[in-house]
């Protein structure tokens, strides 16, 4: 439905649904519809919105656009007085939209777009880190996960005295390949993986040379050592050529002094992927002429990483470099800075819309919802909830009783007020959450509390999307055109378009008053021939024997003893529309050429019957023409009777306010 009122409103109006309202400081009434106002701000944007660049504000284009505009409303003018805004349908499916559209904004507006900003920043630079880990499993059980926290917090107290970072990341870090380097991690750039956002934030809001305060990724306890900060080094493609070396050194030299002699063979040769594969000890990349691929930050060692974003040209190879694996030859193939946000926003966008940092956010959100709202609770009333449940509340068993208390557990706002009845009811309906969460390990107590914070969440966002329409106004505008779209859909679909198509006596008439404007241009009619591959033989003598005999004729000469070896399709084309029929003489008589199936070994030709002169099209043939017209008709029909049913008022003095001059 969504897709049909879209382009409907692109017919009647040229407007697109995703329309965003103007703030308009001179937001005076422009015109009236049976005494409904229409704004100025409303009608500017869309007028804004639909000509683009050809929105010029001259007199005529305003006035062209402004009786658009009015003939919309009045039909939806008509449409509520049909009482269409009433059917549950209806404003079911208005209802659906708003949720939608709801979701977008509370998430996508203040969670989605924030966060995808914040990525695209930090994209921008690379830090090199250093970190102390303690692990524990995101779904520890609590005793470990204390002990886990225990730990880290005396790690920093030792930090705090005065001990050195690298000496306790040594001591404690459960990280094995870092722990003894000191912890260093080295560079790492956003987006970092999912579970690891407190972890990316703690890296990029940290000041060069300080230590974080303890956060928690999905595999356990940090605390973050910001070592340095650069301009972002972005992503390299390469090939490479490794001449191993003995993990003792003890062929290093000789290692070497080959890299150094293939490093000079290809500068005199240029040939760098036939050195790849004669020589390269990389056999997985040899084969390709030494292709590894794009990388970035913190894949390789730092020597390789280095050589590599030192290249400045594509096409420039390095000489040696090594690295514990051996010495390498690298060739810059091509290299990929940061792109423009608009070019890189939609492939952030999937990527953060599959983190875990979503909810985290949008827990943020929540709090700052509560906080703004003045949330306030009285949790005495869900103890008393609580004390009345045994373990069949963890089952489908359980049911709540008819009667629904109405105490009050939590307030927002001036009059938002939810009951524990509310939430009894909530649980009720959570029968599966109850379930999953009891086989978790959770008691009875600890079930109800993770389910009322569920709930209070989804409470707190019901009252923000209430909200929505006095804080943006881009949302009750959106709203506004979805609304009048569904009406004007619902009322255009029963007084035109179904018309049109069912009114059959309605529709002869019609076709009587433009009869002669439906046509067949120049028509051929034709015979087109299928031959079989038994019947190939006789091709040249049906051919001959089709000249001057009909399709009938000749298909009882050669389709004879119970073999059909001919097919005949006869039909009328019009001049023009066949390519390979235009190619023929445009007579009666007129041959094609053979043309062989090479599948089925058969051959075809056509034969250019007669031709037909141009001729006045049947009401049946031109149906699908004279319904479409009708609905023209019949829609010029309606508009001039809304204008005589309402009454238009159009503010003049606003109007030439909107006009700009030359």
């Amino acid at each position: 439905m969504i897709k049909q009122i879209s382009i409907l409103i692109i017919l009647v109006l040229g407007v697109c649904a995703s329309v965003f309202a103007q703030k308009n400081k001179d937001d005076l009434t422009l015109f009236t519809v049976k005494n409904n106002p229409i704004k100025a701000s409303e009608f500017e944007y869309i007028y804004n919105k639909t000509n683009g660049q050809n929105a010029n504000y001259s007199k005529e284009s305003l006035e062209e656009y402004l009786n658009l505009y009015v003939k919309f409303k009045l039909k939806v003018q008509k449409a509520r007085d049909m009482k269409l805004d009433t059917i549950p349908s209806l404003m079911q499916e208005l209802d659906g939209y708003r949720r939608q559209l709801a979701d977008s904004y509370l998430i996508d507006k203040e969670v989605t777009d924030k966060l995808v900003k914040e990525a695209y920043e930090r994209k921008k630079q690379d830090i090199d880190i250093s970190h102390i880990m303690i692990a524990v499993k995101s779904d520890a059980p609590p005793t470990d996960t204390l002990a886990a926290l225990n730990k880290i917090r005396q790690v920093q107290s030792e930090l705090n005295a005065g001990q050195k970072f690298e000496a306790l990341a040594q001591k404690y870090s459960d990280d094995g390949s870092s722990k003894g380097k000191g912890g260093r991690v080295g560079f790492i750039t956003a987006v970092l993986p999912n579970g690891f956002y407190p972890f990316e934030s703690a890296a990029y809001n940290t000041t060069k040379g300080e230590v974080s305060n303890i956060v928690r990724s999905g595999v356990g306890y940090h605390l973050v050592k910001v070592n340095d900060v650069r301009s972002a080094r972005g992503e390299m493609e390469v090939a490479h050529i490794l001449i191993r070396k003995e993990k003792d050194g003890s062929n290093r030299d000789r290692a070497m002094q080959k890299a150094m002699s293939i490093y000079e063979q290809i500068q005199k040769k240029g040939d760098f992927e036939e050195a790849a594969r004669s020589s390269s000890d990389d056999k997985l990349t040899a084969s390709k002429g030494g292709y590894l691929g794009t990388f970035g930050v913190n894949r390789y060692e730092d020597a390789f990483e280095d050589a590599a974003f030192a290249l400045e040209n594509d096409d420039e190879i390095s000489k040696p470099v090594e690295t514990k694996a051996g010495f390498h030859i690298i060739k810059r193939i091509s290299k990929t800075g940061i792109q423009p946000f608009n070019e890189i926003k939609s492939r952030l966008e999937q990527k953060i819309s599959q983190d875990a940092r979503v909810e985290l956010s949008k827990s943020s959100m929540v709090k700052r919802i509560k906080k703004e709202n003045n949330f306030t609770q009285t949790l005495a009333s869900l103890q008393g909830f609580k004390d009345t449940l045994n373990n069949d509340f963890l089952t489908f068993r359980w049911r709540a009783g008819e009667k629904r208390p109405q105490n009050i557990l939590f307030n927002l706002g001036n009059n938002y007020r939810v009951t524990l009845g509310d939430f009894i009811e909530f649980t009720q309906k959570s029968a599966r959450q109850r379930i999953n969460l009891g086989r978790s390990g959770k008691n009875v107590k600890q079930v109800v509390d993770a389910l009322y914070e569920e709930f209070v969440t989804s409470e707190v966002l019901k009252y923000e999307e209430k909200q929505l329409e006095n804080k943006y106004p881009d949302f009750k505008s959106l709203m506004r055109e979805y609304e009048e779209g569904i009406l004007l859909f619902e009322a255009t679909k029963m007084l035109v378009w179904d018309k049109a198509s069912q009114d059959t006596t309605g529709l002869k008439e019609f076709f009587k008053t433009v009869d002669g404007k439906y046509k067949w241009e120049e028509r051929a009619a034709i015979t087109t021939y299928t031959v079989t591959a038994t019947g190939v033989p006789q091709m040249e003598m049906i051919r001959k024997y089709a000249e001057n005999h009909t399709p009938q004729e000749v298909l009882l000469k050669f389709n004879t003893d119970g073999q059909n070896i001919l097919r005949a399709e006869e039909k009328l084309v019009e001049k023009g529309r066949d390519k390979q029929l235009d190619a023929l003489d445009w007579k009666s008589g007129s041959f094609s050429d053979n043309e062989a199936n090479k599948q089925t070994r058969s051959l075809m030709f056509t034969k250019i019957e007669e031709i037909v002169p141009p001729t006045n099209k049947t009401l049946k043939e031109a149906r699908g023409y004279v319904v479409a017209d009708y609905q023209d008709y019949l829609e010029k029909q309606w508009v001039e009777k809304l204008k005589k049913e309402y009454d238009v008022k159009v503010n003049k003095r606003v109007f030439n306010k909107l006009v700009k001059k030359g």
